[in-house]
């Protein structure tokens, strides 16, 4: 007899010792109403019963069951086309999943009127897992929505939703309010469903719960206990072999994301990459693309520009409708801004609506924009409604680099009051959560050891992050100033001696009778040739190696 088509290559999924721990009774039975040719019994036990071998790590039993069926046997039963759907998707194919889920849902009318509660369940279950796997955490919000109610219900009322439906509807209930935003809902379905998952003994619900709590703690950002929930949840994880699993995948990619966000470089790159490796970017796109985006914002830290642009463009494709899509544009302006394609970004600028352009995370993305064109006063332009909190809320986080870029400028501006008052701002907000990793993106040496010989109240914070800069900086690279790779031209020399002034480059170009074009290439050369990313940046390099005069309060 032939099985039910669906020609995917299996991952390996999880390990005999994860398949094993689970009762054989309810695979044997339904095996034995398959080898009896029984398929309405046979198909009645495995809905029945997919609950309890979904969350206890049996989707590899699931697959060999669905492929013990004649082919067409799901067309004519909703509740095994519910299940084949369920199994599309832990195979990778999110197209099989949903043409089995449409066979479920127009089946659905059929269903015995006795059953239908659990019916109702089960696809509910199935349209929320498609919807979040597929990254539309839009679409997921309304089977979201039926899965509370039909957990709240009463067990007379819902005979289908047994305690460990009830802890899984909970956790993907707390899943999509963490991506909503909804932090403090999230985590009070996530306690009550780690609470059930260890009364009802189901520590593979438990281990699902403190990954997402992971994730809550890493949105709201508090970076050290986002990575020890990620810690947690790997360990749980270790012991019965669920180590490559997608939901372990997403520990590890937290995990990694908390310790870089620390500053802590070295040992996030051992757990990013141990999420590279387990990620099937077609099985499961949004754990590909937050993956991705992670190794972006690591490679922003270290300075590897063209790396972390390859990553956050890779990301951007798996993007969709999902929330990330949003920050993930302010990210590509972040490092096309730096790579001297500062046309680049004002393409992604432009291509924005007013509306989005006015969100906090792409107003600081247009700062860092003029500051690597060093029109500084375009730059604070920028900040300002996100300082003063009118710009539209994104991740709380953005907050620290608004202030931090709104110092730098200010520096620049020959403001050092302003500077201060912004830098201790940054710090102020970035010392409970550790979000540290904007200062290796923006570094400040000389900004923070001033910082420190004033009156702070981060001394500590500013030491900890002057040895991050220093550990982040080659072990050979020379201490002092070295000369550029290639010699500056006379056209580029000249270009040079105008960047203290903190004229636009179009008005450079008025003063030189040069086109704005050609500014701008001169500008893009200078910065390559000195090792800056910005005029200011420049400026000092080009002072130390004595291609400009010092400042006229130093001589």
């Amino acid at each position: 007899m032939s099985a039910v088509p669906c020609p995917l290559a299996r991952h390996p999924g999880r390990p005999a010792a994860a398949r094993q721990r689970a009762s054989p009774a309810p695979a044997e039975a339904i095996r034995h109403a398959q080898a009896a040719r029984d398929w309405g019994l046979a198909a009645r036990l495995l809905a029945d019963h997919w609950p309890g071998l979904y969350l206890g790590g049996q989707e590899a039993t699931v697959h060999a069951l669905m492929a013990g069926f004649p082919a067409g046997a799901s067309a004519g039963d909703a509740g095994l086309a519910a299940v084949a759907a369920a199994d599309g998707l832990a195979g990778g194919s999110l197209e099989t999943a949903e043409r089995y889920l449409g066979l479920a849902e127009r089946g659905s009318a059929s269903v015995p009127e006795g059953r239908r509660g659990q019916a109702r369940v089960l696809l509910g279950v199935v349209r929320l897992l498609l919807a979040r796997q597929g990254g539309n955490l839009q679409t997921a919000a309304e089977p979201a929505q039926r899965l509370q109610a039909l957990a709240e219900a009463s067990d007379a009322a819902q005979p289908g939703l047994d305690d460990e439906l009830r802890a899984f509807v909970l956790v993907k209930i707390g899943d999509c309010q963490t991506w909503a935003g909804r932090l403090d809902q999230a985590e009070s379905h996530l306690e009550q469903r780690v609470a059930l998952a260890r009364r009802i003994g189901r520590p593979y619900l438990e281990f699902m719960g403190l990954v997402y709590r992971a994730e809550i703690e890493f949105n709201r950002p508090f970076f050290p206990r986002a990575a020890e929930r990620g810690r947690q949840a790997i360990e749980l994880a270790e012991r019965p072999g669920w180590t490559d699993d997608p939901d372990a995948c997403n520990a590890y990619m937290t995990l990694g994301a908390a310790l870089a966000w620390q500053g802590r470089l070295d040992e996030a790159e051992a757990w990013v990459q141990r999420a590279e490796r387990t990620i099937r970017a077609e099985a499961n796109p949004v754990v590909a693309m937050g993956s991705q985006c992670v190794r972006g914002q690591l490679e922003l830290g270290r300075g590897r520009v063209a790396d972390a642009l390859a990553a956050f463009r890779a990301a951007g494709r798996l993007a969709g409708l999902h929330p990330l899509a949003r920050p993930l544009r302010a990210w590509l302006v972040h490092a096309l801004a730096r790579l001297a394609g500062t046309e680049d970004a004002e393409q992604v600028l432009a291509g924005l609506g007013e509306r989005k352009r006015d969100r906090r995370e792409m107003r600081i993305a247009a700062a860092v924009l003029w500051l690597a064109r060093d029109d500084l006063h375009a730059a604070t332009v920028a900040l300002t409604p996100v300082l003063d909190g009118s710009a539209r809320i994104g991740w709380r986080s953005w907050l620290v680099e608004a202030f931090l870029l709104e110092a730098i400028a200010r520096d620049a501006l020959g403001d050092p009051a302003a500077a201060g008052r912004a830098l201790e701002r940054a710090l102020d907000l970035a010392e409970p959560g550790s979000a540290l990793l904007w200062f290796l993106m923006h570094p400040a040496p000389g900004l923070l050891e001033r910082q420190a010989r004033q009156r702070t109240a981060h001394a500590a914070l500013i030491a900890q992050i002057l040895d991050l800069l220093a550990g982040n900086r080659p072990a050979s690279a020379p201490a002092g100033p070295q000369p550029p790779l290639k010699p500056l031209s006379k056209s580029e020399i000249r270009v040079l001696r105008y960047l203290p002034t903190h004229l636009t480059a179009a008005e450079i170009a008025s003063e030189l009778y040069v086109s704005t074009t050609t500014v701008k290439t001169h500008l893009r050369n200078l910065y390559a040739k000195l090792g800056a990313h910005r005029g200011a940046e420049a400026v000092k390099s080009a002072r130390a190696l004595g291609l400009l005069a010092p400042p006229a309060h130093h001589r």
